[in-house]
């Protein structure tokens, strides 16, 4: 089952190089040709030891012989011409002769391996492309909710340290399982053809060099997947140490990240200790196999050869010996291989584990479109449970077209919840949410989303200019619609003072801005976006009383005569909606205006109190 797991991998990773057509007729084409100059640049060395101890027997061939497609045809004719050459120049023109044709079997040879090694590397880096381009994809349309169930480190890790394993091990290791066999086929062929009783004794090597490498990379793939892990944990300690730069500073925790990183650093250290030093040894082992056997050809050819029954002569056992060392360097190469591809499978499976990630949130097939909000958004009955118990129970409001709903309430209440429910990032657990009267559910998921816009409390803007931020997943924008959004958005002035104005890059998440920047940025992004229904995510909650100030006047220009549902921290911003629902713990214990709650003397009137809002 394992081995058919593999194979189902290898084979996998191997069709992101389709289509095949654009390289394995060129590829086999000039492996066959590098096989056949391998084979003869060895041969060679048998006329040249020949011409240069026993030059009398080179004039045997008398004759041309009759053409066929066999090896002792090639060699007949080889020793014809070479025979007359010495003949009519000499020993030392046939000695110059052989060596030329040496020297040119040699260049063709390595120049043929070259030229397929080459398509070998565009194969490569085609499929190592492709692989990085669908594991993108796949990353950028996953639904929230699975990056919520992993580890962020392990997800980096794939992206980055599972894809090089697979270029490194399985992709590197392509020439070495399909080149390689026709070596060591075209040289045992030769062997064979030279002295089956002797080639037969070699082959023992074979099977027993193939159990012992075996055994030796048993737990490769076991061993694998555990440093693989390990390297996630690692990668998310580094990723919590740059993005919690400032806690770990603020509360002394240098010591304590530094130790906790070493722990796993460690166990990932000696888990790859174990696991090259298991790769290691199979080389050597293949290689001392083969010498072994290598001794006992010799001591049986030379047993033979006291006998009179070794049927070569000596130059050609030094050639056959040659043969045999060209078939143990593939064999060793792809025992080597082997164990690399094991342990690279491994990454393989991580990364498909990713790719073939089920979406939580689907679009039903015949899902129907919406090309604009009309009526109402309703919430009826709606629960919904992260998997740990219901964060909402039973939740019931309607916004009307152009009206303002605010939610608000304790922490952990439930109201990001909702506002993140409404774009499907999570799908209701039970209950229904109705935009014009139809179950969000069964309209297009990318019509949906342009319908809202969202402005959430951490401002997500990315390593970009502050155009490109803005302009973000929207296409076809003239640049006087960006400066007006930016103007809307009260950003346009703190913009232009920049050093290159809207084309200044932010640096990572923003960061060479302040947090009313920031916020202000994404306001821009969703004016130019010109939302119907507009998602307030505690916009405002992170921010100094005069960025708020400006914030919230970007806010009221961005909300009027859009319909928006408003998730307040600070209630002084929600006075003025067209009705405010309290939660407190997943159930919505009031609702009704400011002037109403405030009148009740409820939680609401509680939590205005304490802010001082009257």
């Amino acid at each position: 089952m394992a081995r058919y797991r593999h194979m189902t991998t290898f084979r996998r990773i191997l069709s992101y190089a389709k289509p095949y057509g654009l390289y394995w007729p060129g590829y086999l084409a000039l492996s066959l040709l590098s096989v056949v100059f391998g084979i003869a640049n060895y041969a060679l060395i048998g006329p040249v030891l020949s011409v240069l101890f026993e030059p009398e027997t080179m004039t045997t061939v008398v004759s041309k012989p009759e053409f066929s497609l066999s090896v002792s045809y090639f060699e007949q004719m080889f020793q014809y011409l070479l025979g007359g050459t010495i003949a009519s120049g000499g020993v030392l023109r046939g000695l110059l002769a052989v060596s030329g044709a040496l020297v040119a079997a040699s260049l063709l040879s390595n120049l043929t391996r070259y030229l397929s090694q080459r398509i070998l590397v565009s194969m490569k880096t085609r499929l190592m492309m492709n692989i990085r381009r669908d594991l993108f994809a796949k990353i950028s349309t996953l639904a929230i909710g699975y990056f919520s169930d992993k580890r962020k480190g392990d997800i980096l890790s794939s992206i980055s340290n599972d894809v090089n394993e697979v270029q490194n091990t399985v992709a590197s290791s392509f020439h070495i399982i399909f080149r390689e066999p026709l070596l060591a086929i075209g040289f045992l062929a030769m062997l064979f053809y030279m002295s089956p009783r002797l080639t037969i004794v070699s082959l023992v090597a074979i099977p027993v060099s193939a159990f012992v490498i075996s055994r030796i990379t048993h737990n490769l793939r076991r061993e694998a997947a555990v440093t693989q892990s390990l390297m996630g944990q690692i990668t998310s300690r580094f990723e919590e140490a740059i993005s919690g730069s400032r806690i770990i500073k603020a509360f002394s925790a240098e010591k304590y990240v530094q130790r906790q990183f070493a722990k796993d650093n460690l166990r990932h250290k000696q888990v790859s200790q174990a696991i090259s030093n298991r790769q290691e040894l199979a080389s050597p082992v293949s290689e001392f196999l083969g010498i072994t056997v290598a001794v006992v050809v010799l001591f049986y050819g030379g047993w033979l050869n006291l006998r009179g029954q070794l049927g070569m002569s000596w130059p050609s056992f030094v050639v056959y010996i040659g043969f045999y060392w060209r078939v143990l360097e593939p064999t060793k190469a792809i025992a080597a291989a082997y164990a690399s591809i094991r342990k690279g499978l491994v990454s393989g499976n991580r990364i498909f584990a990713i790719l073939d990630a089920e979406s939580d949130i689907k679009q039903v097939p015949d899902a129907l479109p919406l090309e604009s909000f009309k009526e109402a958004i309703e919430f009826d009955d709606v629960t919904f449970d992260y998997g740990d118990g219901p964060v909402l129970k039973h939740i019931s409001f309607r916004i009307e077209k152009g009206k303002t709903v605010a939610i608000v309430g304790p922490s952990g209440a439930g109201k990001s919840t909702i506002a993140d429910l409404l774009p499907r990032f999570w799908d209701v657990t039970s209950g229904t949410i109705r935009i014009d009267g139809v179950d969000i559910r069964r309209y297009r998921i990318a019509d949906l989303i342009r319908q809202l816009g969202v402005v959430t409390q951490e401002s997500i803007l990315f390593n970009d200019t502050v155009y490109n931020n803005i302009t973000f997943g929207i296409e076809g924008v003239e640049e006087k619609d960006v400066v007006q959004a930016a103007r809307m958005a009260n950003a346009d002035e703190f913009i232009s003072a920049m050093p290159q104005g809207y084309q200044t890059n932010i640096g990572d998440r923003g960061q060479r801005l302040s947090g009313g920047q920031r916020q202000r940025i994404a306001i821009a992004r969703a004016v130019l976006k010109n939302p119907p229904v507009l998602i307030l995510d505690e916009a405002t909650s992170a921010l100094d009383t005069e960025s708020e100030r400006l914030v919230q006047d970007a806010l009221t220009q961005l909300m009027a005569n859009r319909t928006s549902l408003v998730i307040a921290h600070r209630l002084s911003t929600i006075q003025h909606a067209d009705e405010i629902i309290v939660l407190q713990d997943g159930v919505i214990a009031e609702r009704g205006t400011h002037k109403d709650l405030i009148a009740r003397g409820g939680l609401y009137s509680h939590l205005c109190s304490r802010q001082a809002v009257s």
